[in-house]
Formats: C-alpha cells, sequence, structure tokens
C-alpha cells in the first residue's frame, strides 16, 4: 500500500511540492529553488516567511493564500480550501505549491492536498527541505535522544485537534505556529493544564537567521506578555518530572459527566433510548474507523476515531452504571489489574526470552483466571467470539488447533489442499449441486487462510488491500472512460479488459 506521504509521479497531471525551508534563499535546495524559477503556477502558503520577499526580488511570480488567513478561523476548513485550490488548479496545468519548512513537518495542507491528489488520480511529488527544527534544535543546543514531542500551537486553538496536542510532560515538548500573542496565550492557558505557571520555557524566533534570532528563558505564565512574538516563533519547554506523581496524565471524568448529563432526566431523547444491544452496531462502526484512519495515516483522524471509540466504551459504562452493574472506573481498574497480572515478567519476578513465551504464560495466566470465575471450557476452540468477522475467526481456530501439533509443517500442504478444494468446486459446478458448491467454495476460503497464516500474512488485511486496489483501478478505469467520452456500461468486455490493464500499468508506476 502506498502511504499517504510517498512520492507519487503521474505522465499527466502534476503537482510538485515544494519546501521553501527555514530563512532566506540560502536554505533553499539547488533543485527546489530551479523548480520555483520555473513554474508556471506557482502558490505559497503564505507570503509571511523570509524567502518570499527574496523570490520576489528576483522576479519570480507566485500566489498566496493570505486572502484565506483573514477570513478563516477554522483552520481545518482554511487548509480544505487551500488544497481544494490547488487540486483545481492541477486539473489543467502542471502546479508548483510551496510552504515554509519542509512539507512534511506540521504542514496539514500538505497532507490534506495529497490524499486529495490520490482521490483524483493526480501525480504529486515532494521537493524537502530543511524543517524549522534544524536550526532549533542548533540554537537551543537540543538532546533529541531523550525525545521529543511536536505540537501545533494553532491545534490547541481547534477543539477538534486539541486531544491531539497534549503535552507530554515527561518529555521534552516543543510548540511550532506560535504566530502571535492570541495563540501565545491560548498555548500558555493549555499548557498551565500540565505544567506549574513558575515552569520554566525557552521562547525562541528566526531561529538560525542570522541578526534576528532570539530566545529568551521565562516561566511560563509570562508567555503571551512578550512583545516581539512573531510567524517564526515556537516554544520549547522541558521536561517536568514531578508530573510522575499525578494521579491521572488524562482524566476520564469529563466524559463520564458529560454522558451522565445525555442520558439523565433533561439530557438528549435519542442518547437516553439507547441500550447495550442498540449500540452494538456503532461500537462495530466506529472500530472500522479507527481502522481506516490508521491506514490513511492521518494521526489527526486516529485521535478523532479513538476519541469516538471511546465514546461507545463511556456509553456502555454509563448504561452498566444506571442498572449498578459497573462504571467506567471499573472497566479501567479491571483492564489496568489485568494487565499486570498478565506480565509477570514486567511487574513480577518471572522472566521470559521471547515473545512466544510471553504467549505462552499469556494462555496460562488466562486459563487460571477462568478456573478462578468457576468457568471451565470444554474445547480449545471455546472463547472465539461468534460475531468475529469469519477470516479472523477462520485464522483464529487454525492457530488454536495449531498449538496441540494439528497443522501443516509447512505451507506446501496448505497449497496442495488449496488446489484439492479447487478442483472440488469446479466438481460440484459440473454437477450444478447448489448446496455442495457453497460448501466447496466455504472449504476453498478456509484453506486460504490456512495458506496465508502459514506464509505469515494476515488474511483479513490482505483482502482489504486486495480491495483497496480493485476500487481504484476502477476508478482509474472510469476517469478514462470519461476522457474518452464513453462509459463503461456502454463498452464491450474487450475494451474494459483494456482499460483495466491500463489502470494497472498506471497504478504500478505510482508506486514505483
Amino acid at each position: 500500500m502506498t502511504e499517504p506521504w510517498e512520492v507519487v509521479v503521474s505522465l499527466e497531471k502534476h503537482i510538485t511540492i515544494v519546501g521553501l525551508g527555514p530563512g532566506g534563499t540560502d536554505s533553499l535546495t539547488v533543485g527546489a529553488l530551479e523548480v520555483l524559477k520555473k513554474a508556471s503556477a506557482l502558490f505559497i502558503r503564505t507570503s509571511r516567511h523570509p524567502v518570499v520577499g527574496e523570490l520576489s526580488g528576483q522576479g519570480i511570480k507566485f500566489k498566496t493564500f493570505d486572502y484565506l488567513y483573514e477570513k478563516s478561523c477554522d483552520f481545518e476548513k482554511l487548509y480544505a480550501g487551500i488544497a481544494e485550490v490547488i487540486i483545481n488548479a492541477a486539473r489543467e496545468q502542471p502546479v508548483v505549491y510551496a510552504v515554509p519548512g519542509h512539507p512534511l513537518v506540521g504542514e496539514e495542507s500538505v497532507l490534506k492536498i495529497i490524499r486529495l491528489a490520490r482521490e483524483a488520480n493526480l501525480g504529486y511529488e515532494i521537493l524537502p527541505a530543511m524543517s524549522f527544527l534544524d536550526p532549533v534544535i542548533t540554537a537551543l543546543r537540543l538532546n533529541l535522544s531523550e525525545g521529543i514531542k511536536l505540537i501545533d500551537g494553532l491545534g490547541l486553538m481547534d477543539e477538534k485537534h486539541a486531544r491531539g496536542c497534549r503535552p507530554d510532560p515527561l518529555i521534552p515538548n516543543l510548540v511550532m505556529q506560535v504566530y502571535n500573542s492570541m495563540v501565545a496565550s491560548e498555548v500558555k492557558l493549555s499548557l498551565m493544564d500540565f505544567y506549574p505557571d513558575e515552569h520554566r520555557i525557552k521562547v525562541i524566533t528566526a531561529a538560525g537567521i542570522p541578526g534576528q534570532e532570539r530566545i529568551e528563558d521565562i516561566p511560563l505564565f509570562e508567555l503571551d506578555r512578550l512583545d516581539w512574538i512573531d510567524h517564526l516563533t515556537c516554544v520549547y519547554i522541558p521536561p517536568y518530572p514531578e508530573a510522575k506523581a499525578m494521579v491521572s496524565r488524562f482524566p476520564l471524568d469529563r466524559i463520564v459527566n458529560i454522558m451522565e448529563q445525555l442520558r439523565g432526566e433533561n439530557g438528549c431523547p435519542w442518547d437516553r433510548e439507547q441500550t447495550h444491544a442498540s449500540l452494538k452496531r456503532y461500537l462495530i462502526e466506529e472500530t472500522y474507523e479507527v481502522l481506516e484512519a490508521i491506514d490513511e495515516g492521518n494521526m489527526y483522524k486516529v485521535c478523532e476515531e479513538l476519541g469516538d471509540l471511546l465514546l461507545q466504551i463511556a456509553f456502555h459504562a454509563q448504561i452498566a452504571r444506571e442498572s449498578g452493574f459497573f462504571d467506567l472506573n471499573d472497566v479501567v481498574e479491571g483492564i489496568s489489574e489485568k494487565l499486570v497480572r498478565r506480565h509477570p515478567h514486567v511487574f513480577g519476578s518471572a522472566t521470559v526470552n521471547s515473545s512466544r513465551e510471553v504467549s505462552v504464560n499469556w494462555e496460562k495466566i488466562k486459563k487460571g483466571e477462568l478456573e478462578e470465575k468457576g468457568e471451565t471450557r470444554q474445547s480449545l476452540l471455546d472463547g472465539i467470539p461468534q460475531n468475529m468477522p469469519a477470516l479472523m475467526k477462520a485464522e483464529k481456530i487454525q492457530r488454536k488447533a495449531a498449538k496441540v501439533g494439528f497443522d501443516w509443517p509447512e505451507y506446501t500442504g496448505a497449497l496442495d489442499k488449496v488446489m484439492e478444494e479447487i478442483d472440488e468446486i469446479k466438481e460440484a459446478v459440473s454437477k450444478a449441486d447448489q448446496i455442495r458448491i457453497r460448501d466447496e467454495i466455504g472449504d476453498l476460503l478456509f484453506a486460504v487462510v490456512n495458506l496465508a497464516r502459514l506464509l505469515e500474512v494476515n488474511s483479513e488485511e490482505a483482502l482489504t488491500a486486495a480491495i483497496r486496489k480493485f476500487k481504484e483501478r476502477f476508478k482509474t478505469m472510469e476517469t478514462l472512460a470519461a476522457q474518452a467520452r464513453r462509459e463503461l456500461g456502454s463498452m464491450d468486455l474487450a475494451e474494459l479488459d483494456s482499460l483495466w490493464e491500463e489502470a494497472k500499468t498506471r497504478q504500478r508506476e505510482k508506486k514505483t
């Protein structure tokens, strides 16, 4: 699968995304400067960058999106607007889009452009540059072996993104895009939820730019009192070791209180009507949306979808609480105790030498837990959820059976079984036996899952990838047909096969 940040080149429409570096033209690569000079359609995210004046002085023509910043307070809509303009322009001619620093460091507009470009079958490439991090690291003499968390200062002002912008007080944090005193004020208030007001921070602007770089060490509460904060400012927060003593760094009280109010007498009618059974479908849907966000590589979306999944857990806990069974605290406490109990090699005196030994111990501990509850399993295959997707269930059953040696010694036996099942399907089809055809296809699918398992391939992920690949190729076929002023439904099989092969070729080119 092509990751959202990989370089993709198209033979037709094309978008070149250029990093402008942190300072003047001396921080641009030679190749990037050449692309900027030759661009027939050049867009720069903002003119508020040291290099932009120099580019203008060299006679380079460009458009900026400063007008969108003036009209919008919603940064998600702003970046979506930028991406839409770039994509629409690229449908007509090759486009160059330039952003401060490195295109993949703190540039949400770039990620949106990449995703839209892939959907529109437009090629793109990325010309990297030095990010703002490099001169900041040098100026502050930071040792990145301690780790560091990057936080979007603008994200702290956006409720949708603020959750993903939480600092980690136990490691160094660097807040970028602290554009002005208003952003600085929001950043300060947000950070005060995690650090003492007197916690020392370092504010730096124009890092690496000779004669302009400025660093000041101040207490956190003075952050928005500095009168020189501008678009080149970021804030470094050293670790706060005392945070270890905090009972909970991410308290769940707020969501519990909200759910209680929603289910209360004057709450939401829809929320009050829900039951454990009625919410089952949403629990499944939210889980799949988390998986989709992970596949897209969009961390903001992963954060958002995890929140939606957490909502379902909190919802079920609230319903149980109203009936006097348990609450969210019991859920958290229960899983915390289970994690400690099932990891005696971490929290106890047990020793293990491999992940396999961890799995063996895990199963023994689980068995002991069941016995303590008075529960017994008659079969090794008991305990597998009935509602689990069939491919996942098949693999889980096969893995359990393999634990007692009921397994092919190597993948060749499983491959032969697949071929055998195909022959049996052919025989069933020749006899027009519909019931047997269904049974034999089921056997084939089960055998394919077994083969995938022995080849260390997750069959669920493999099928999902195949579906995604088919979908991308089919969309390309639709695009090619539209370009020829045809509809797929009006084409014969030979024409459709030709389009399919062309779509396959283009898909391969994207991955190279």
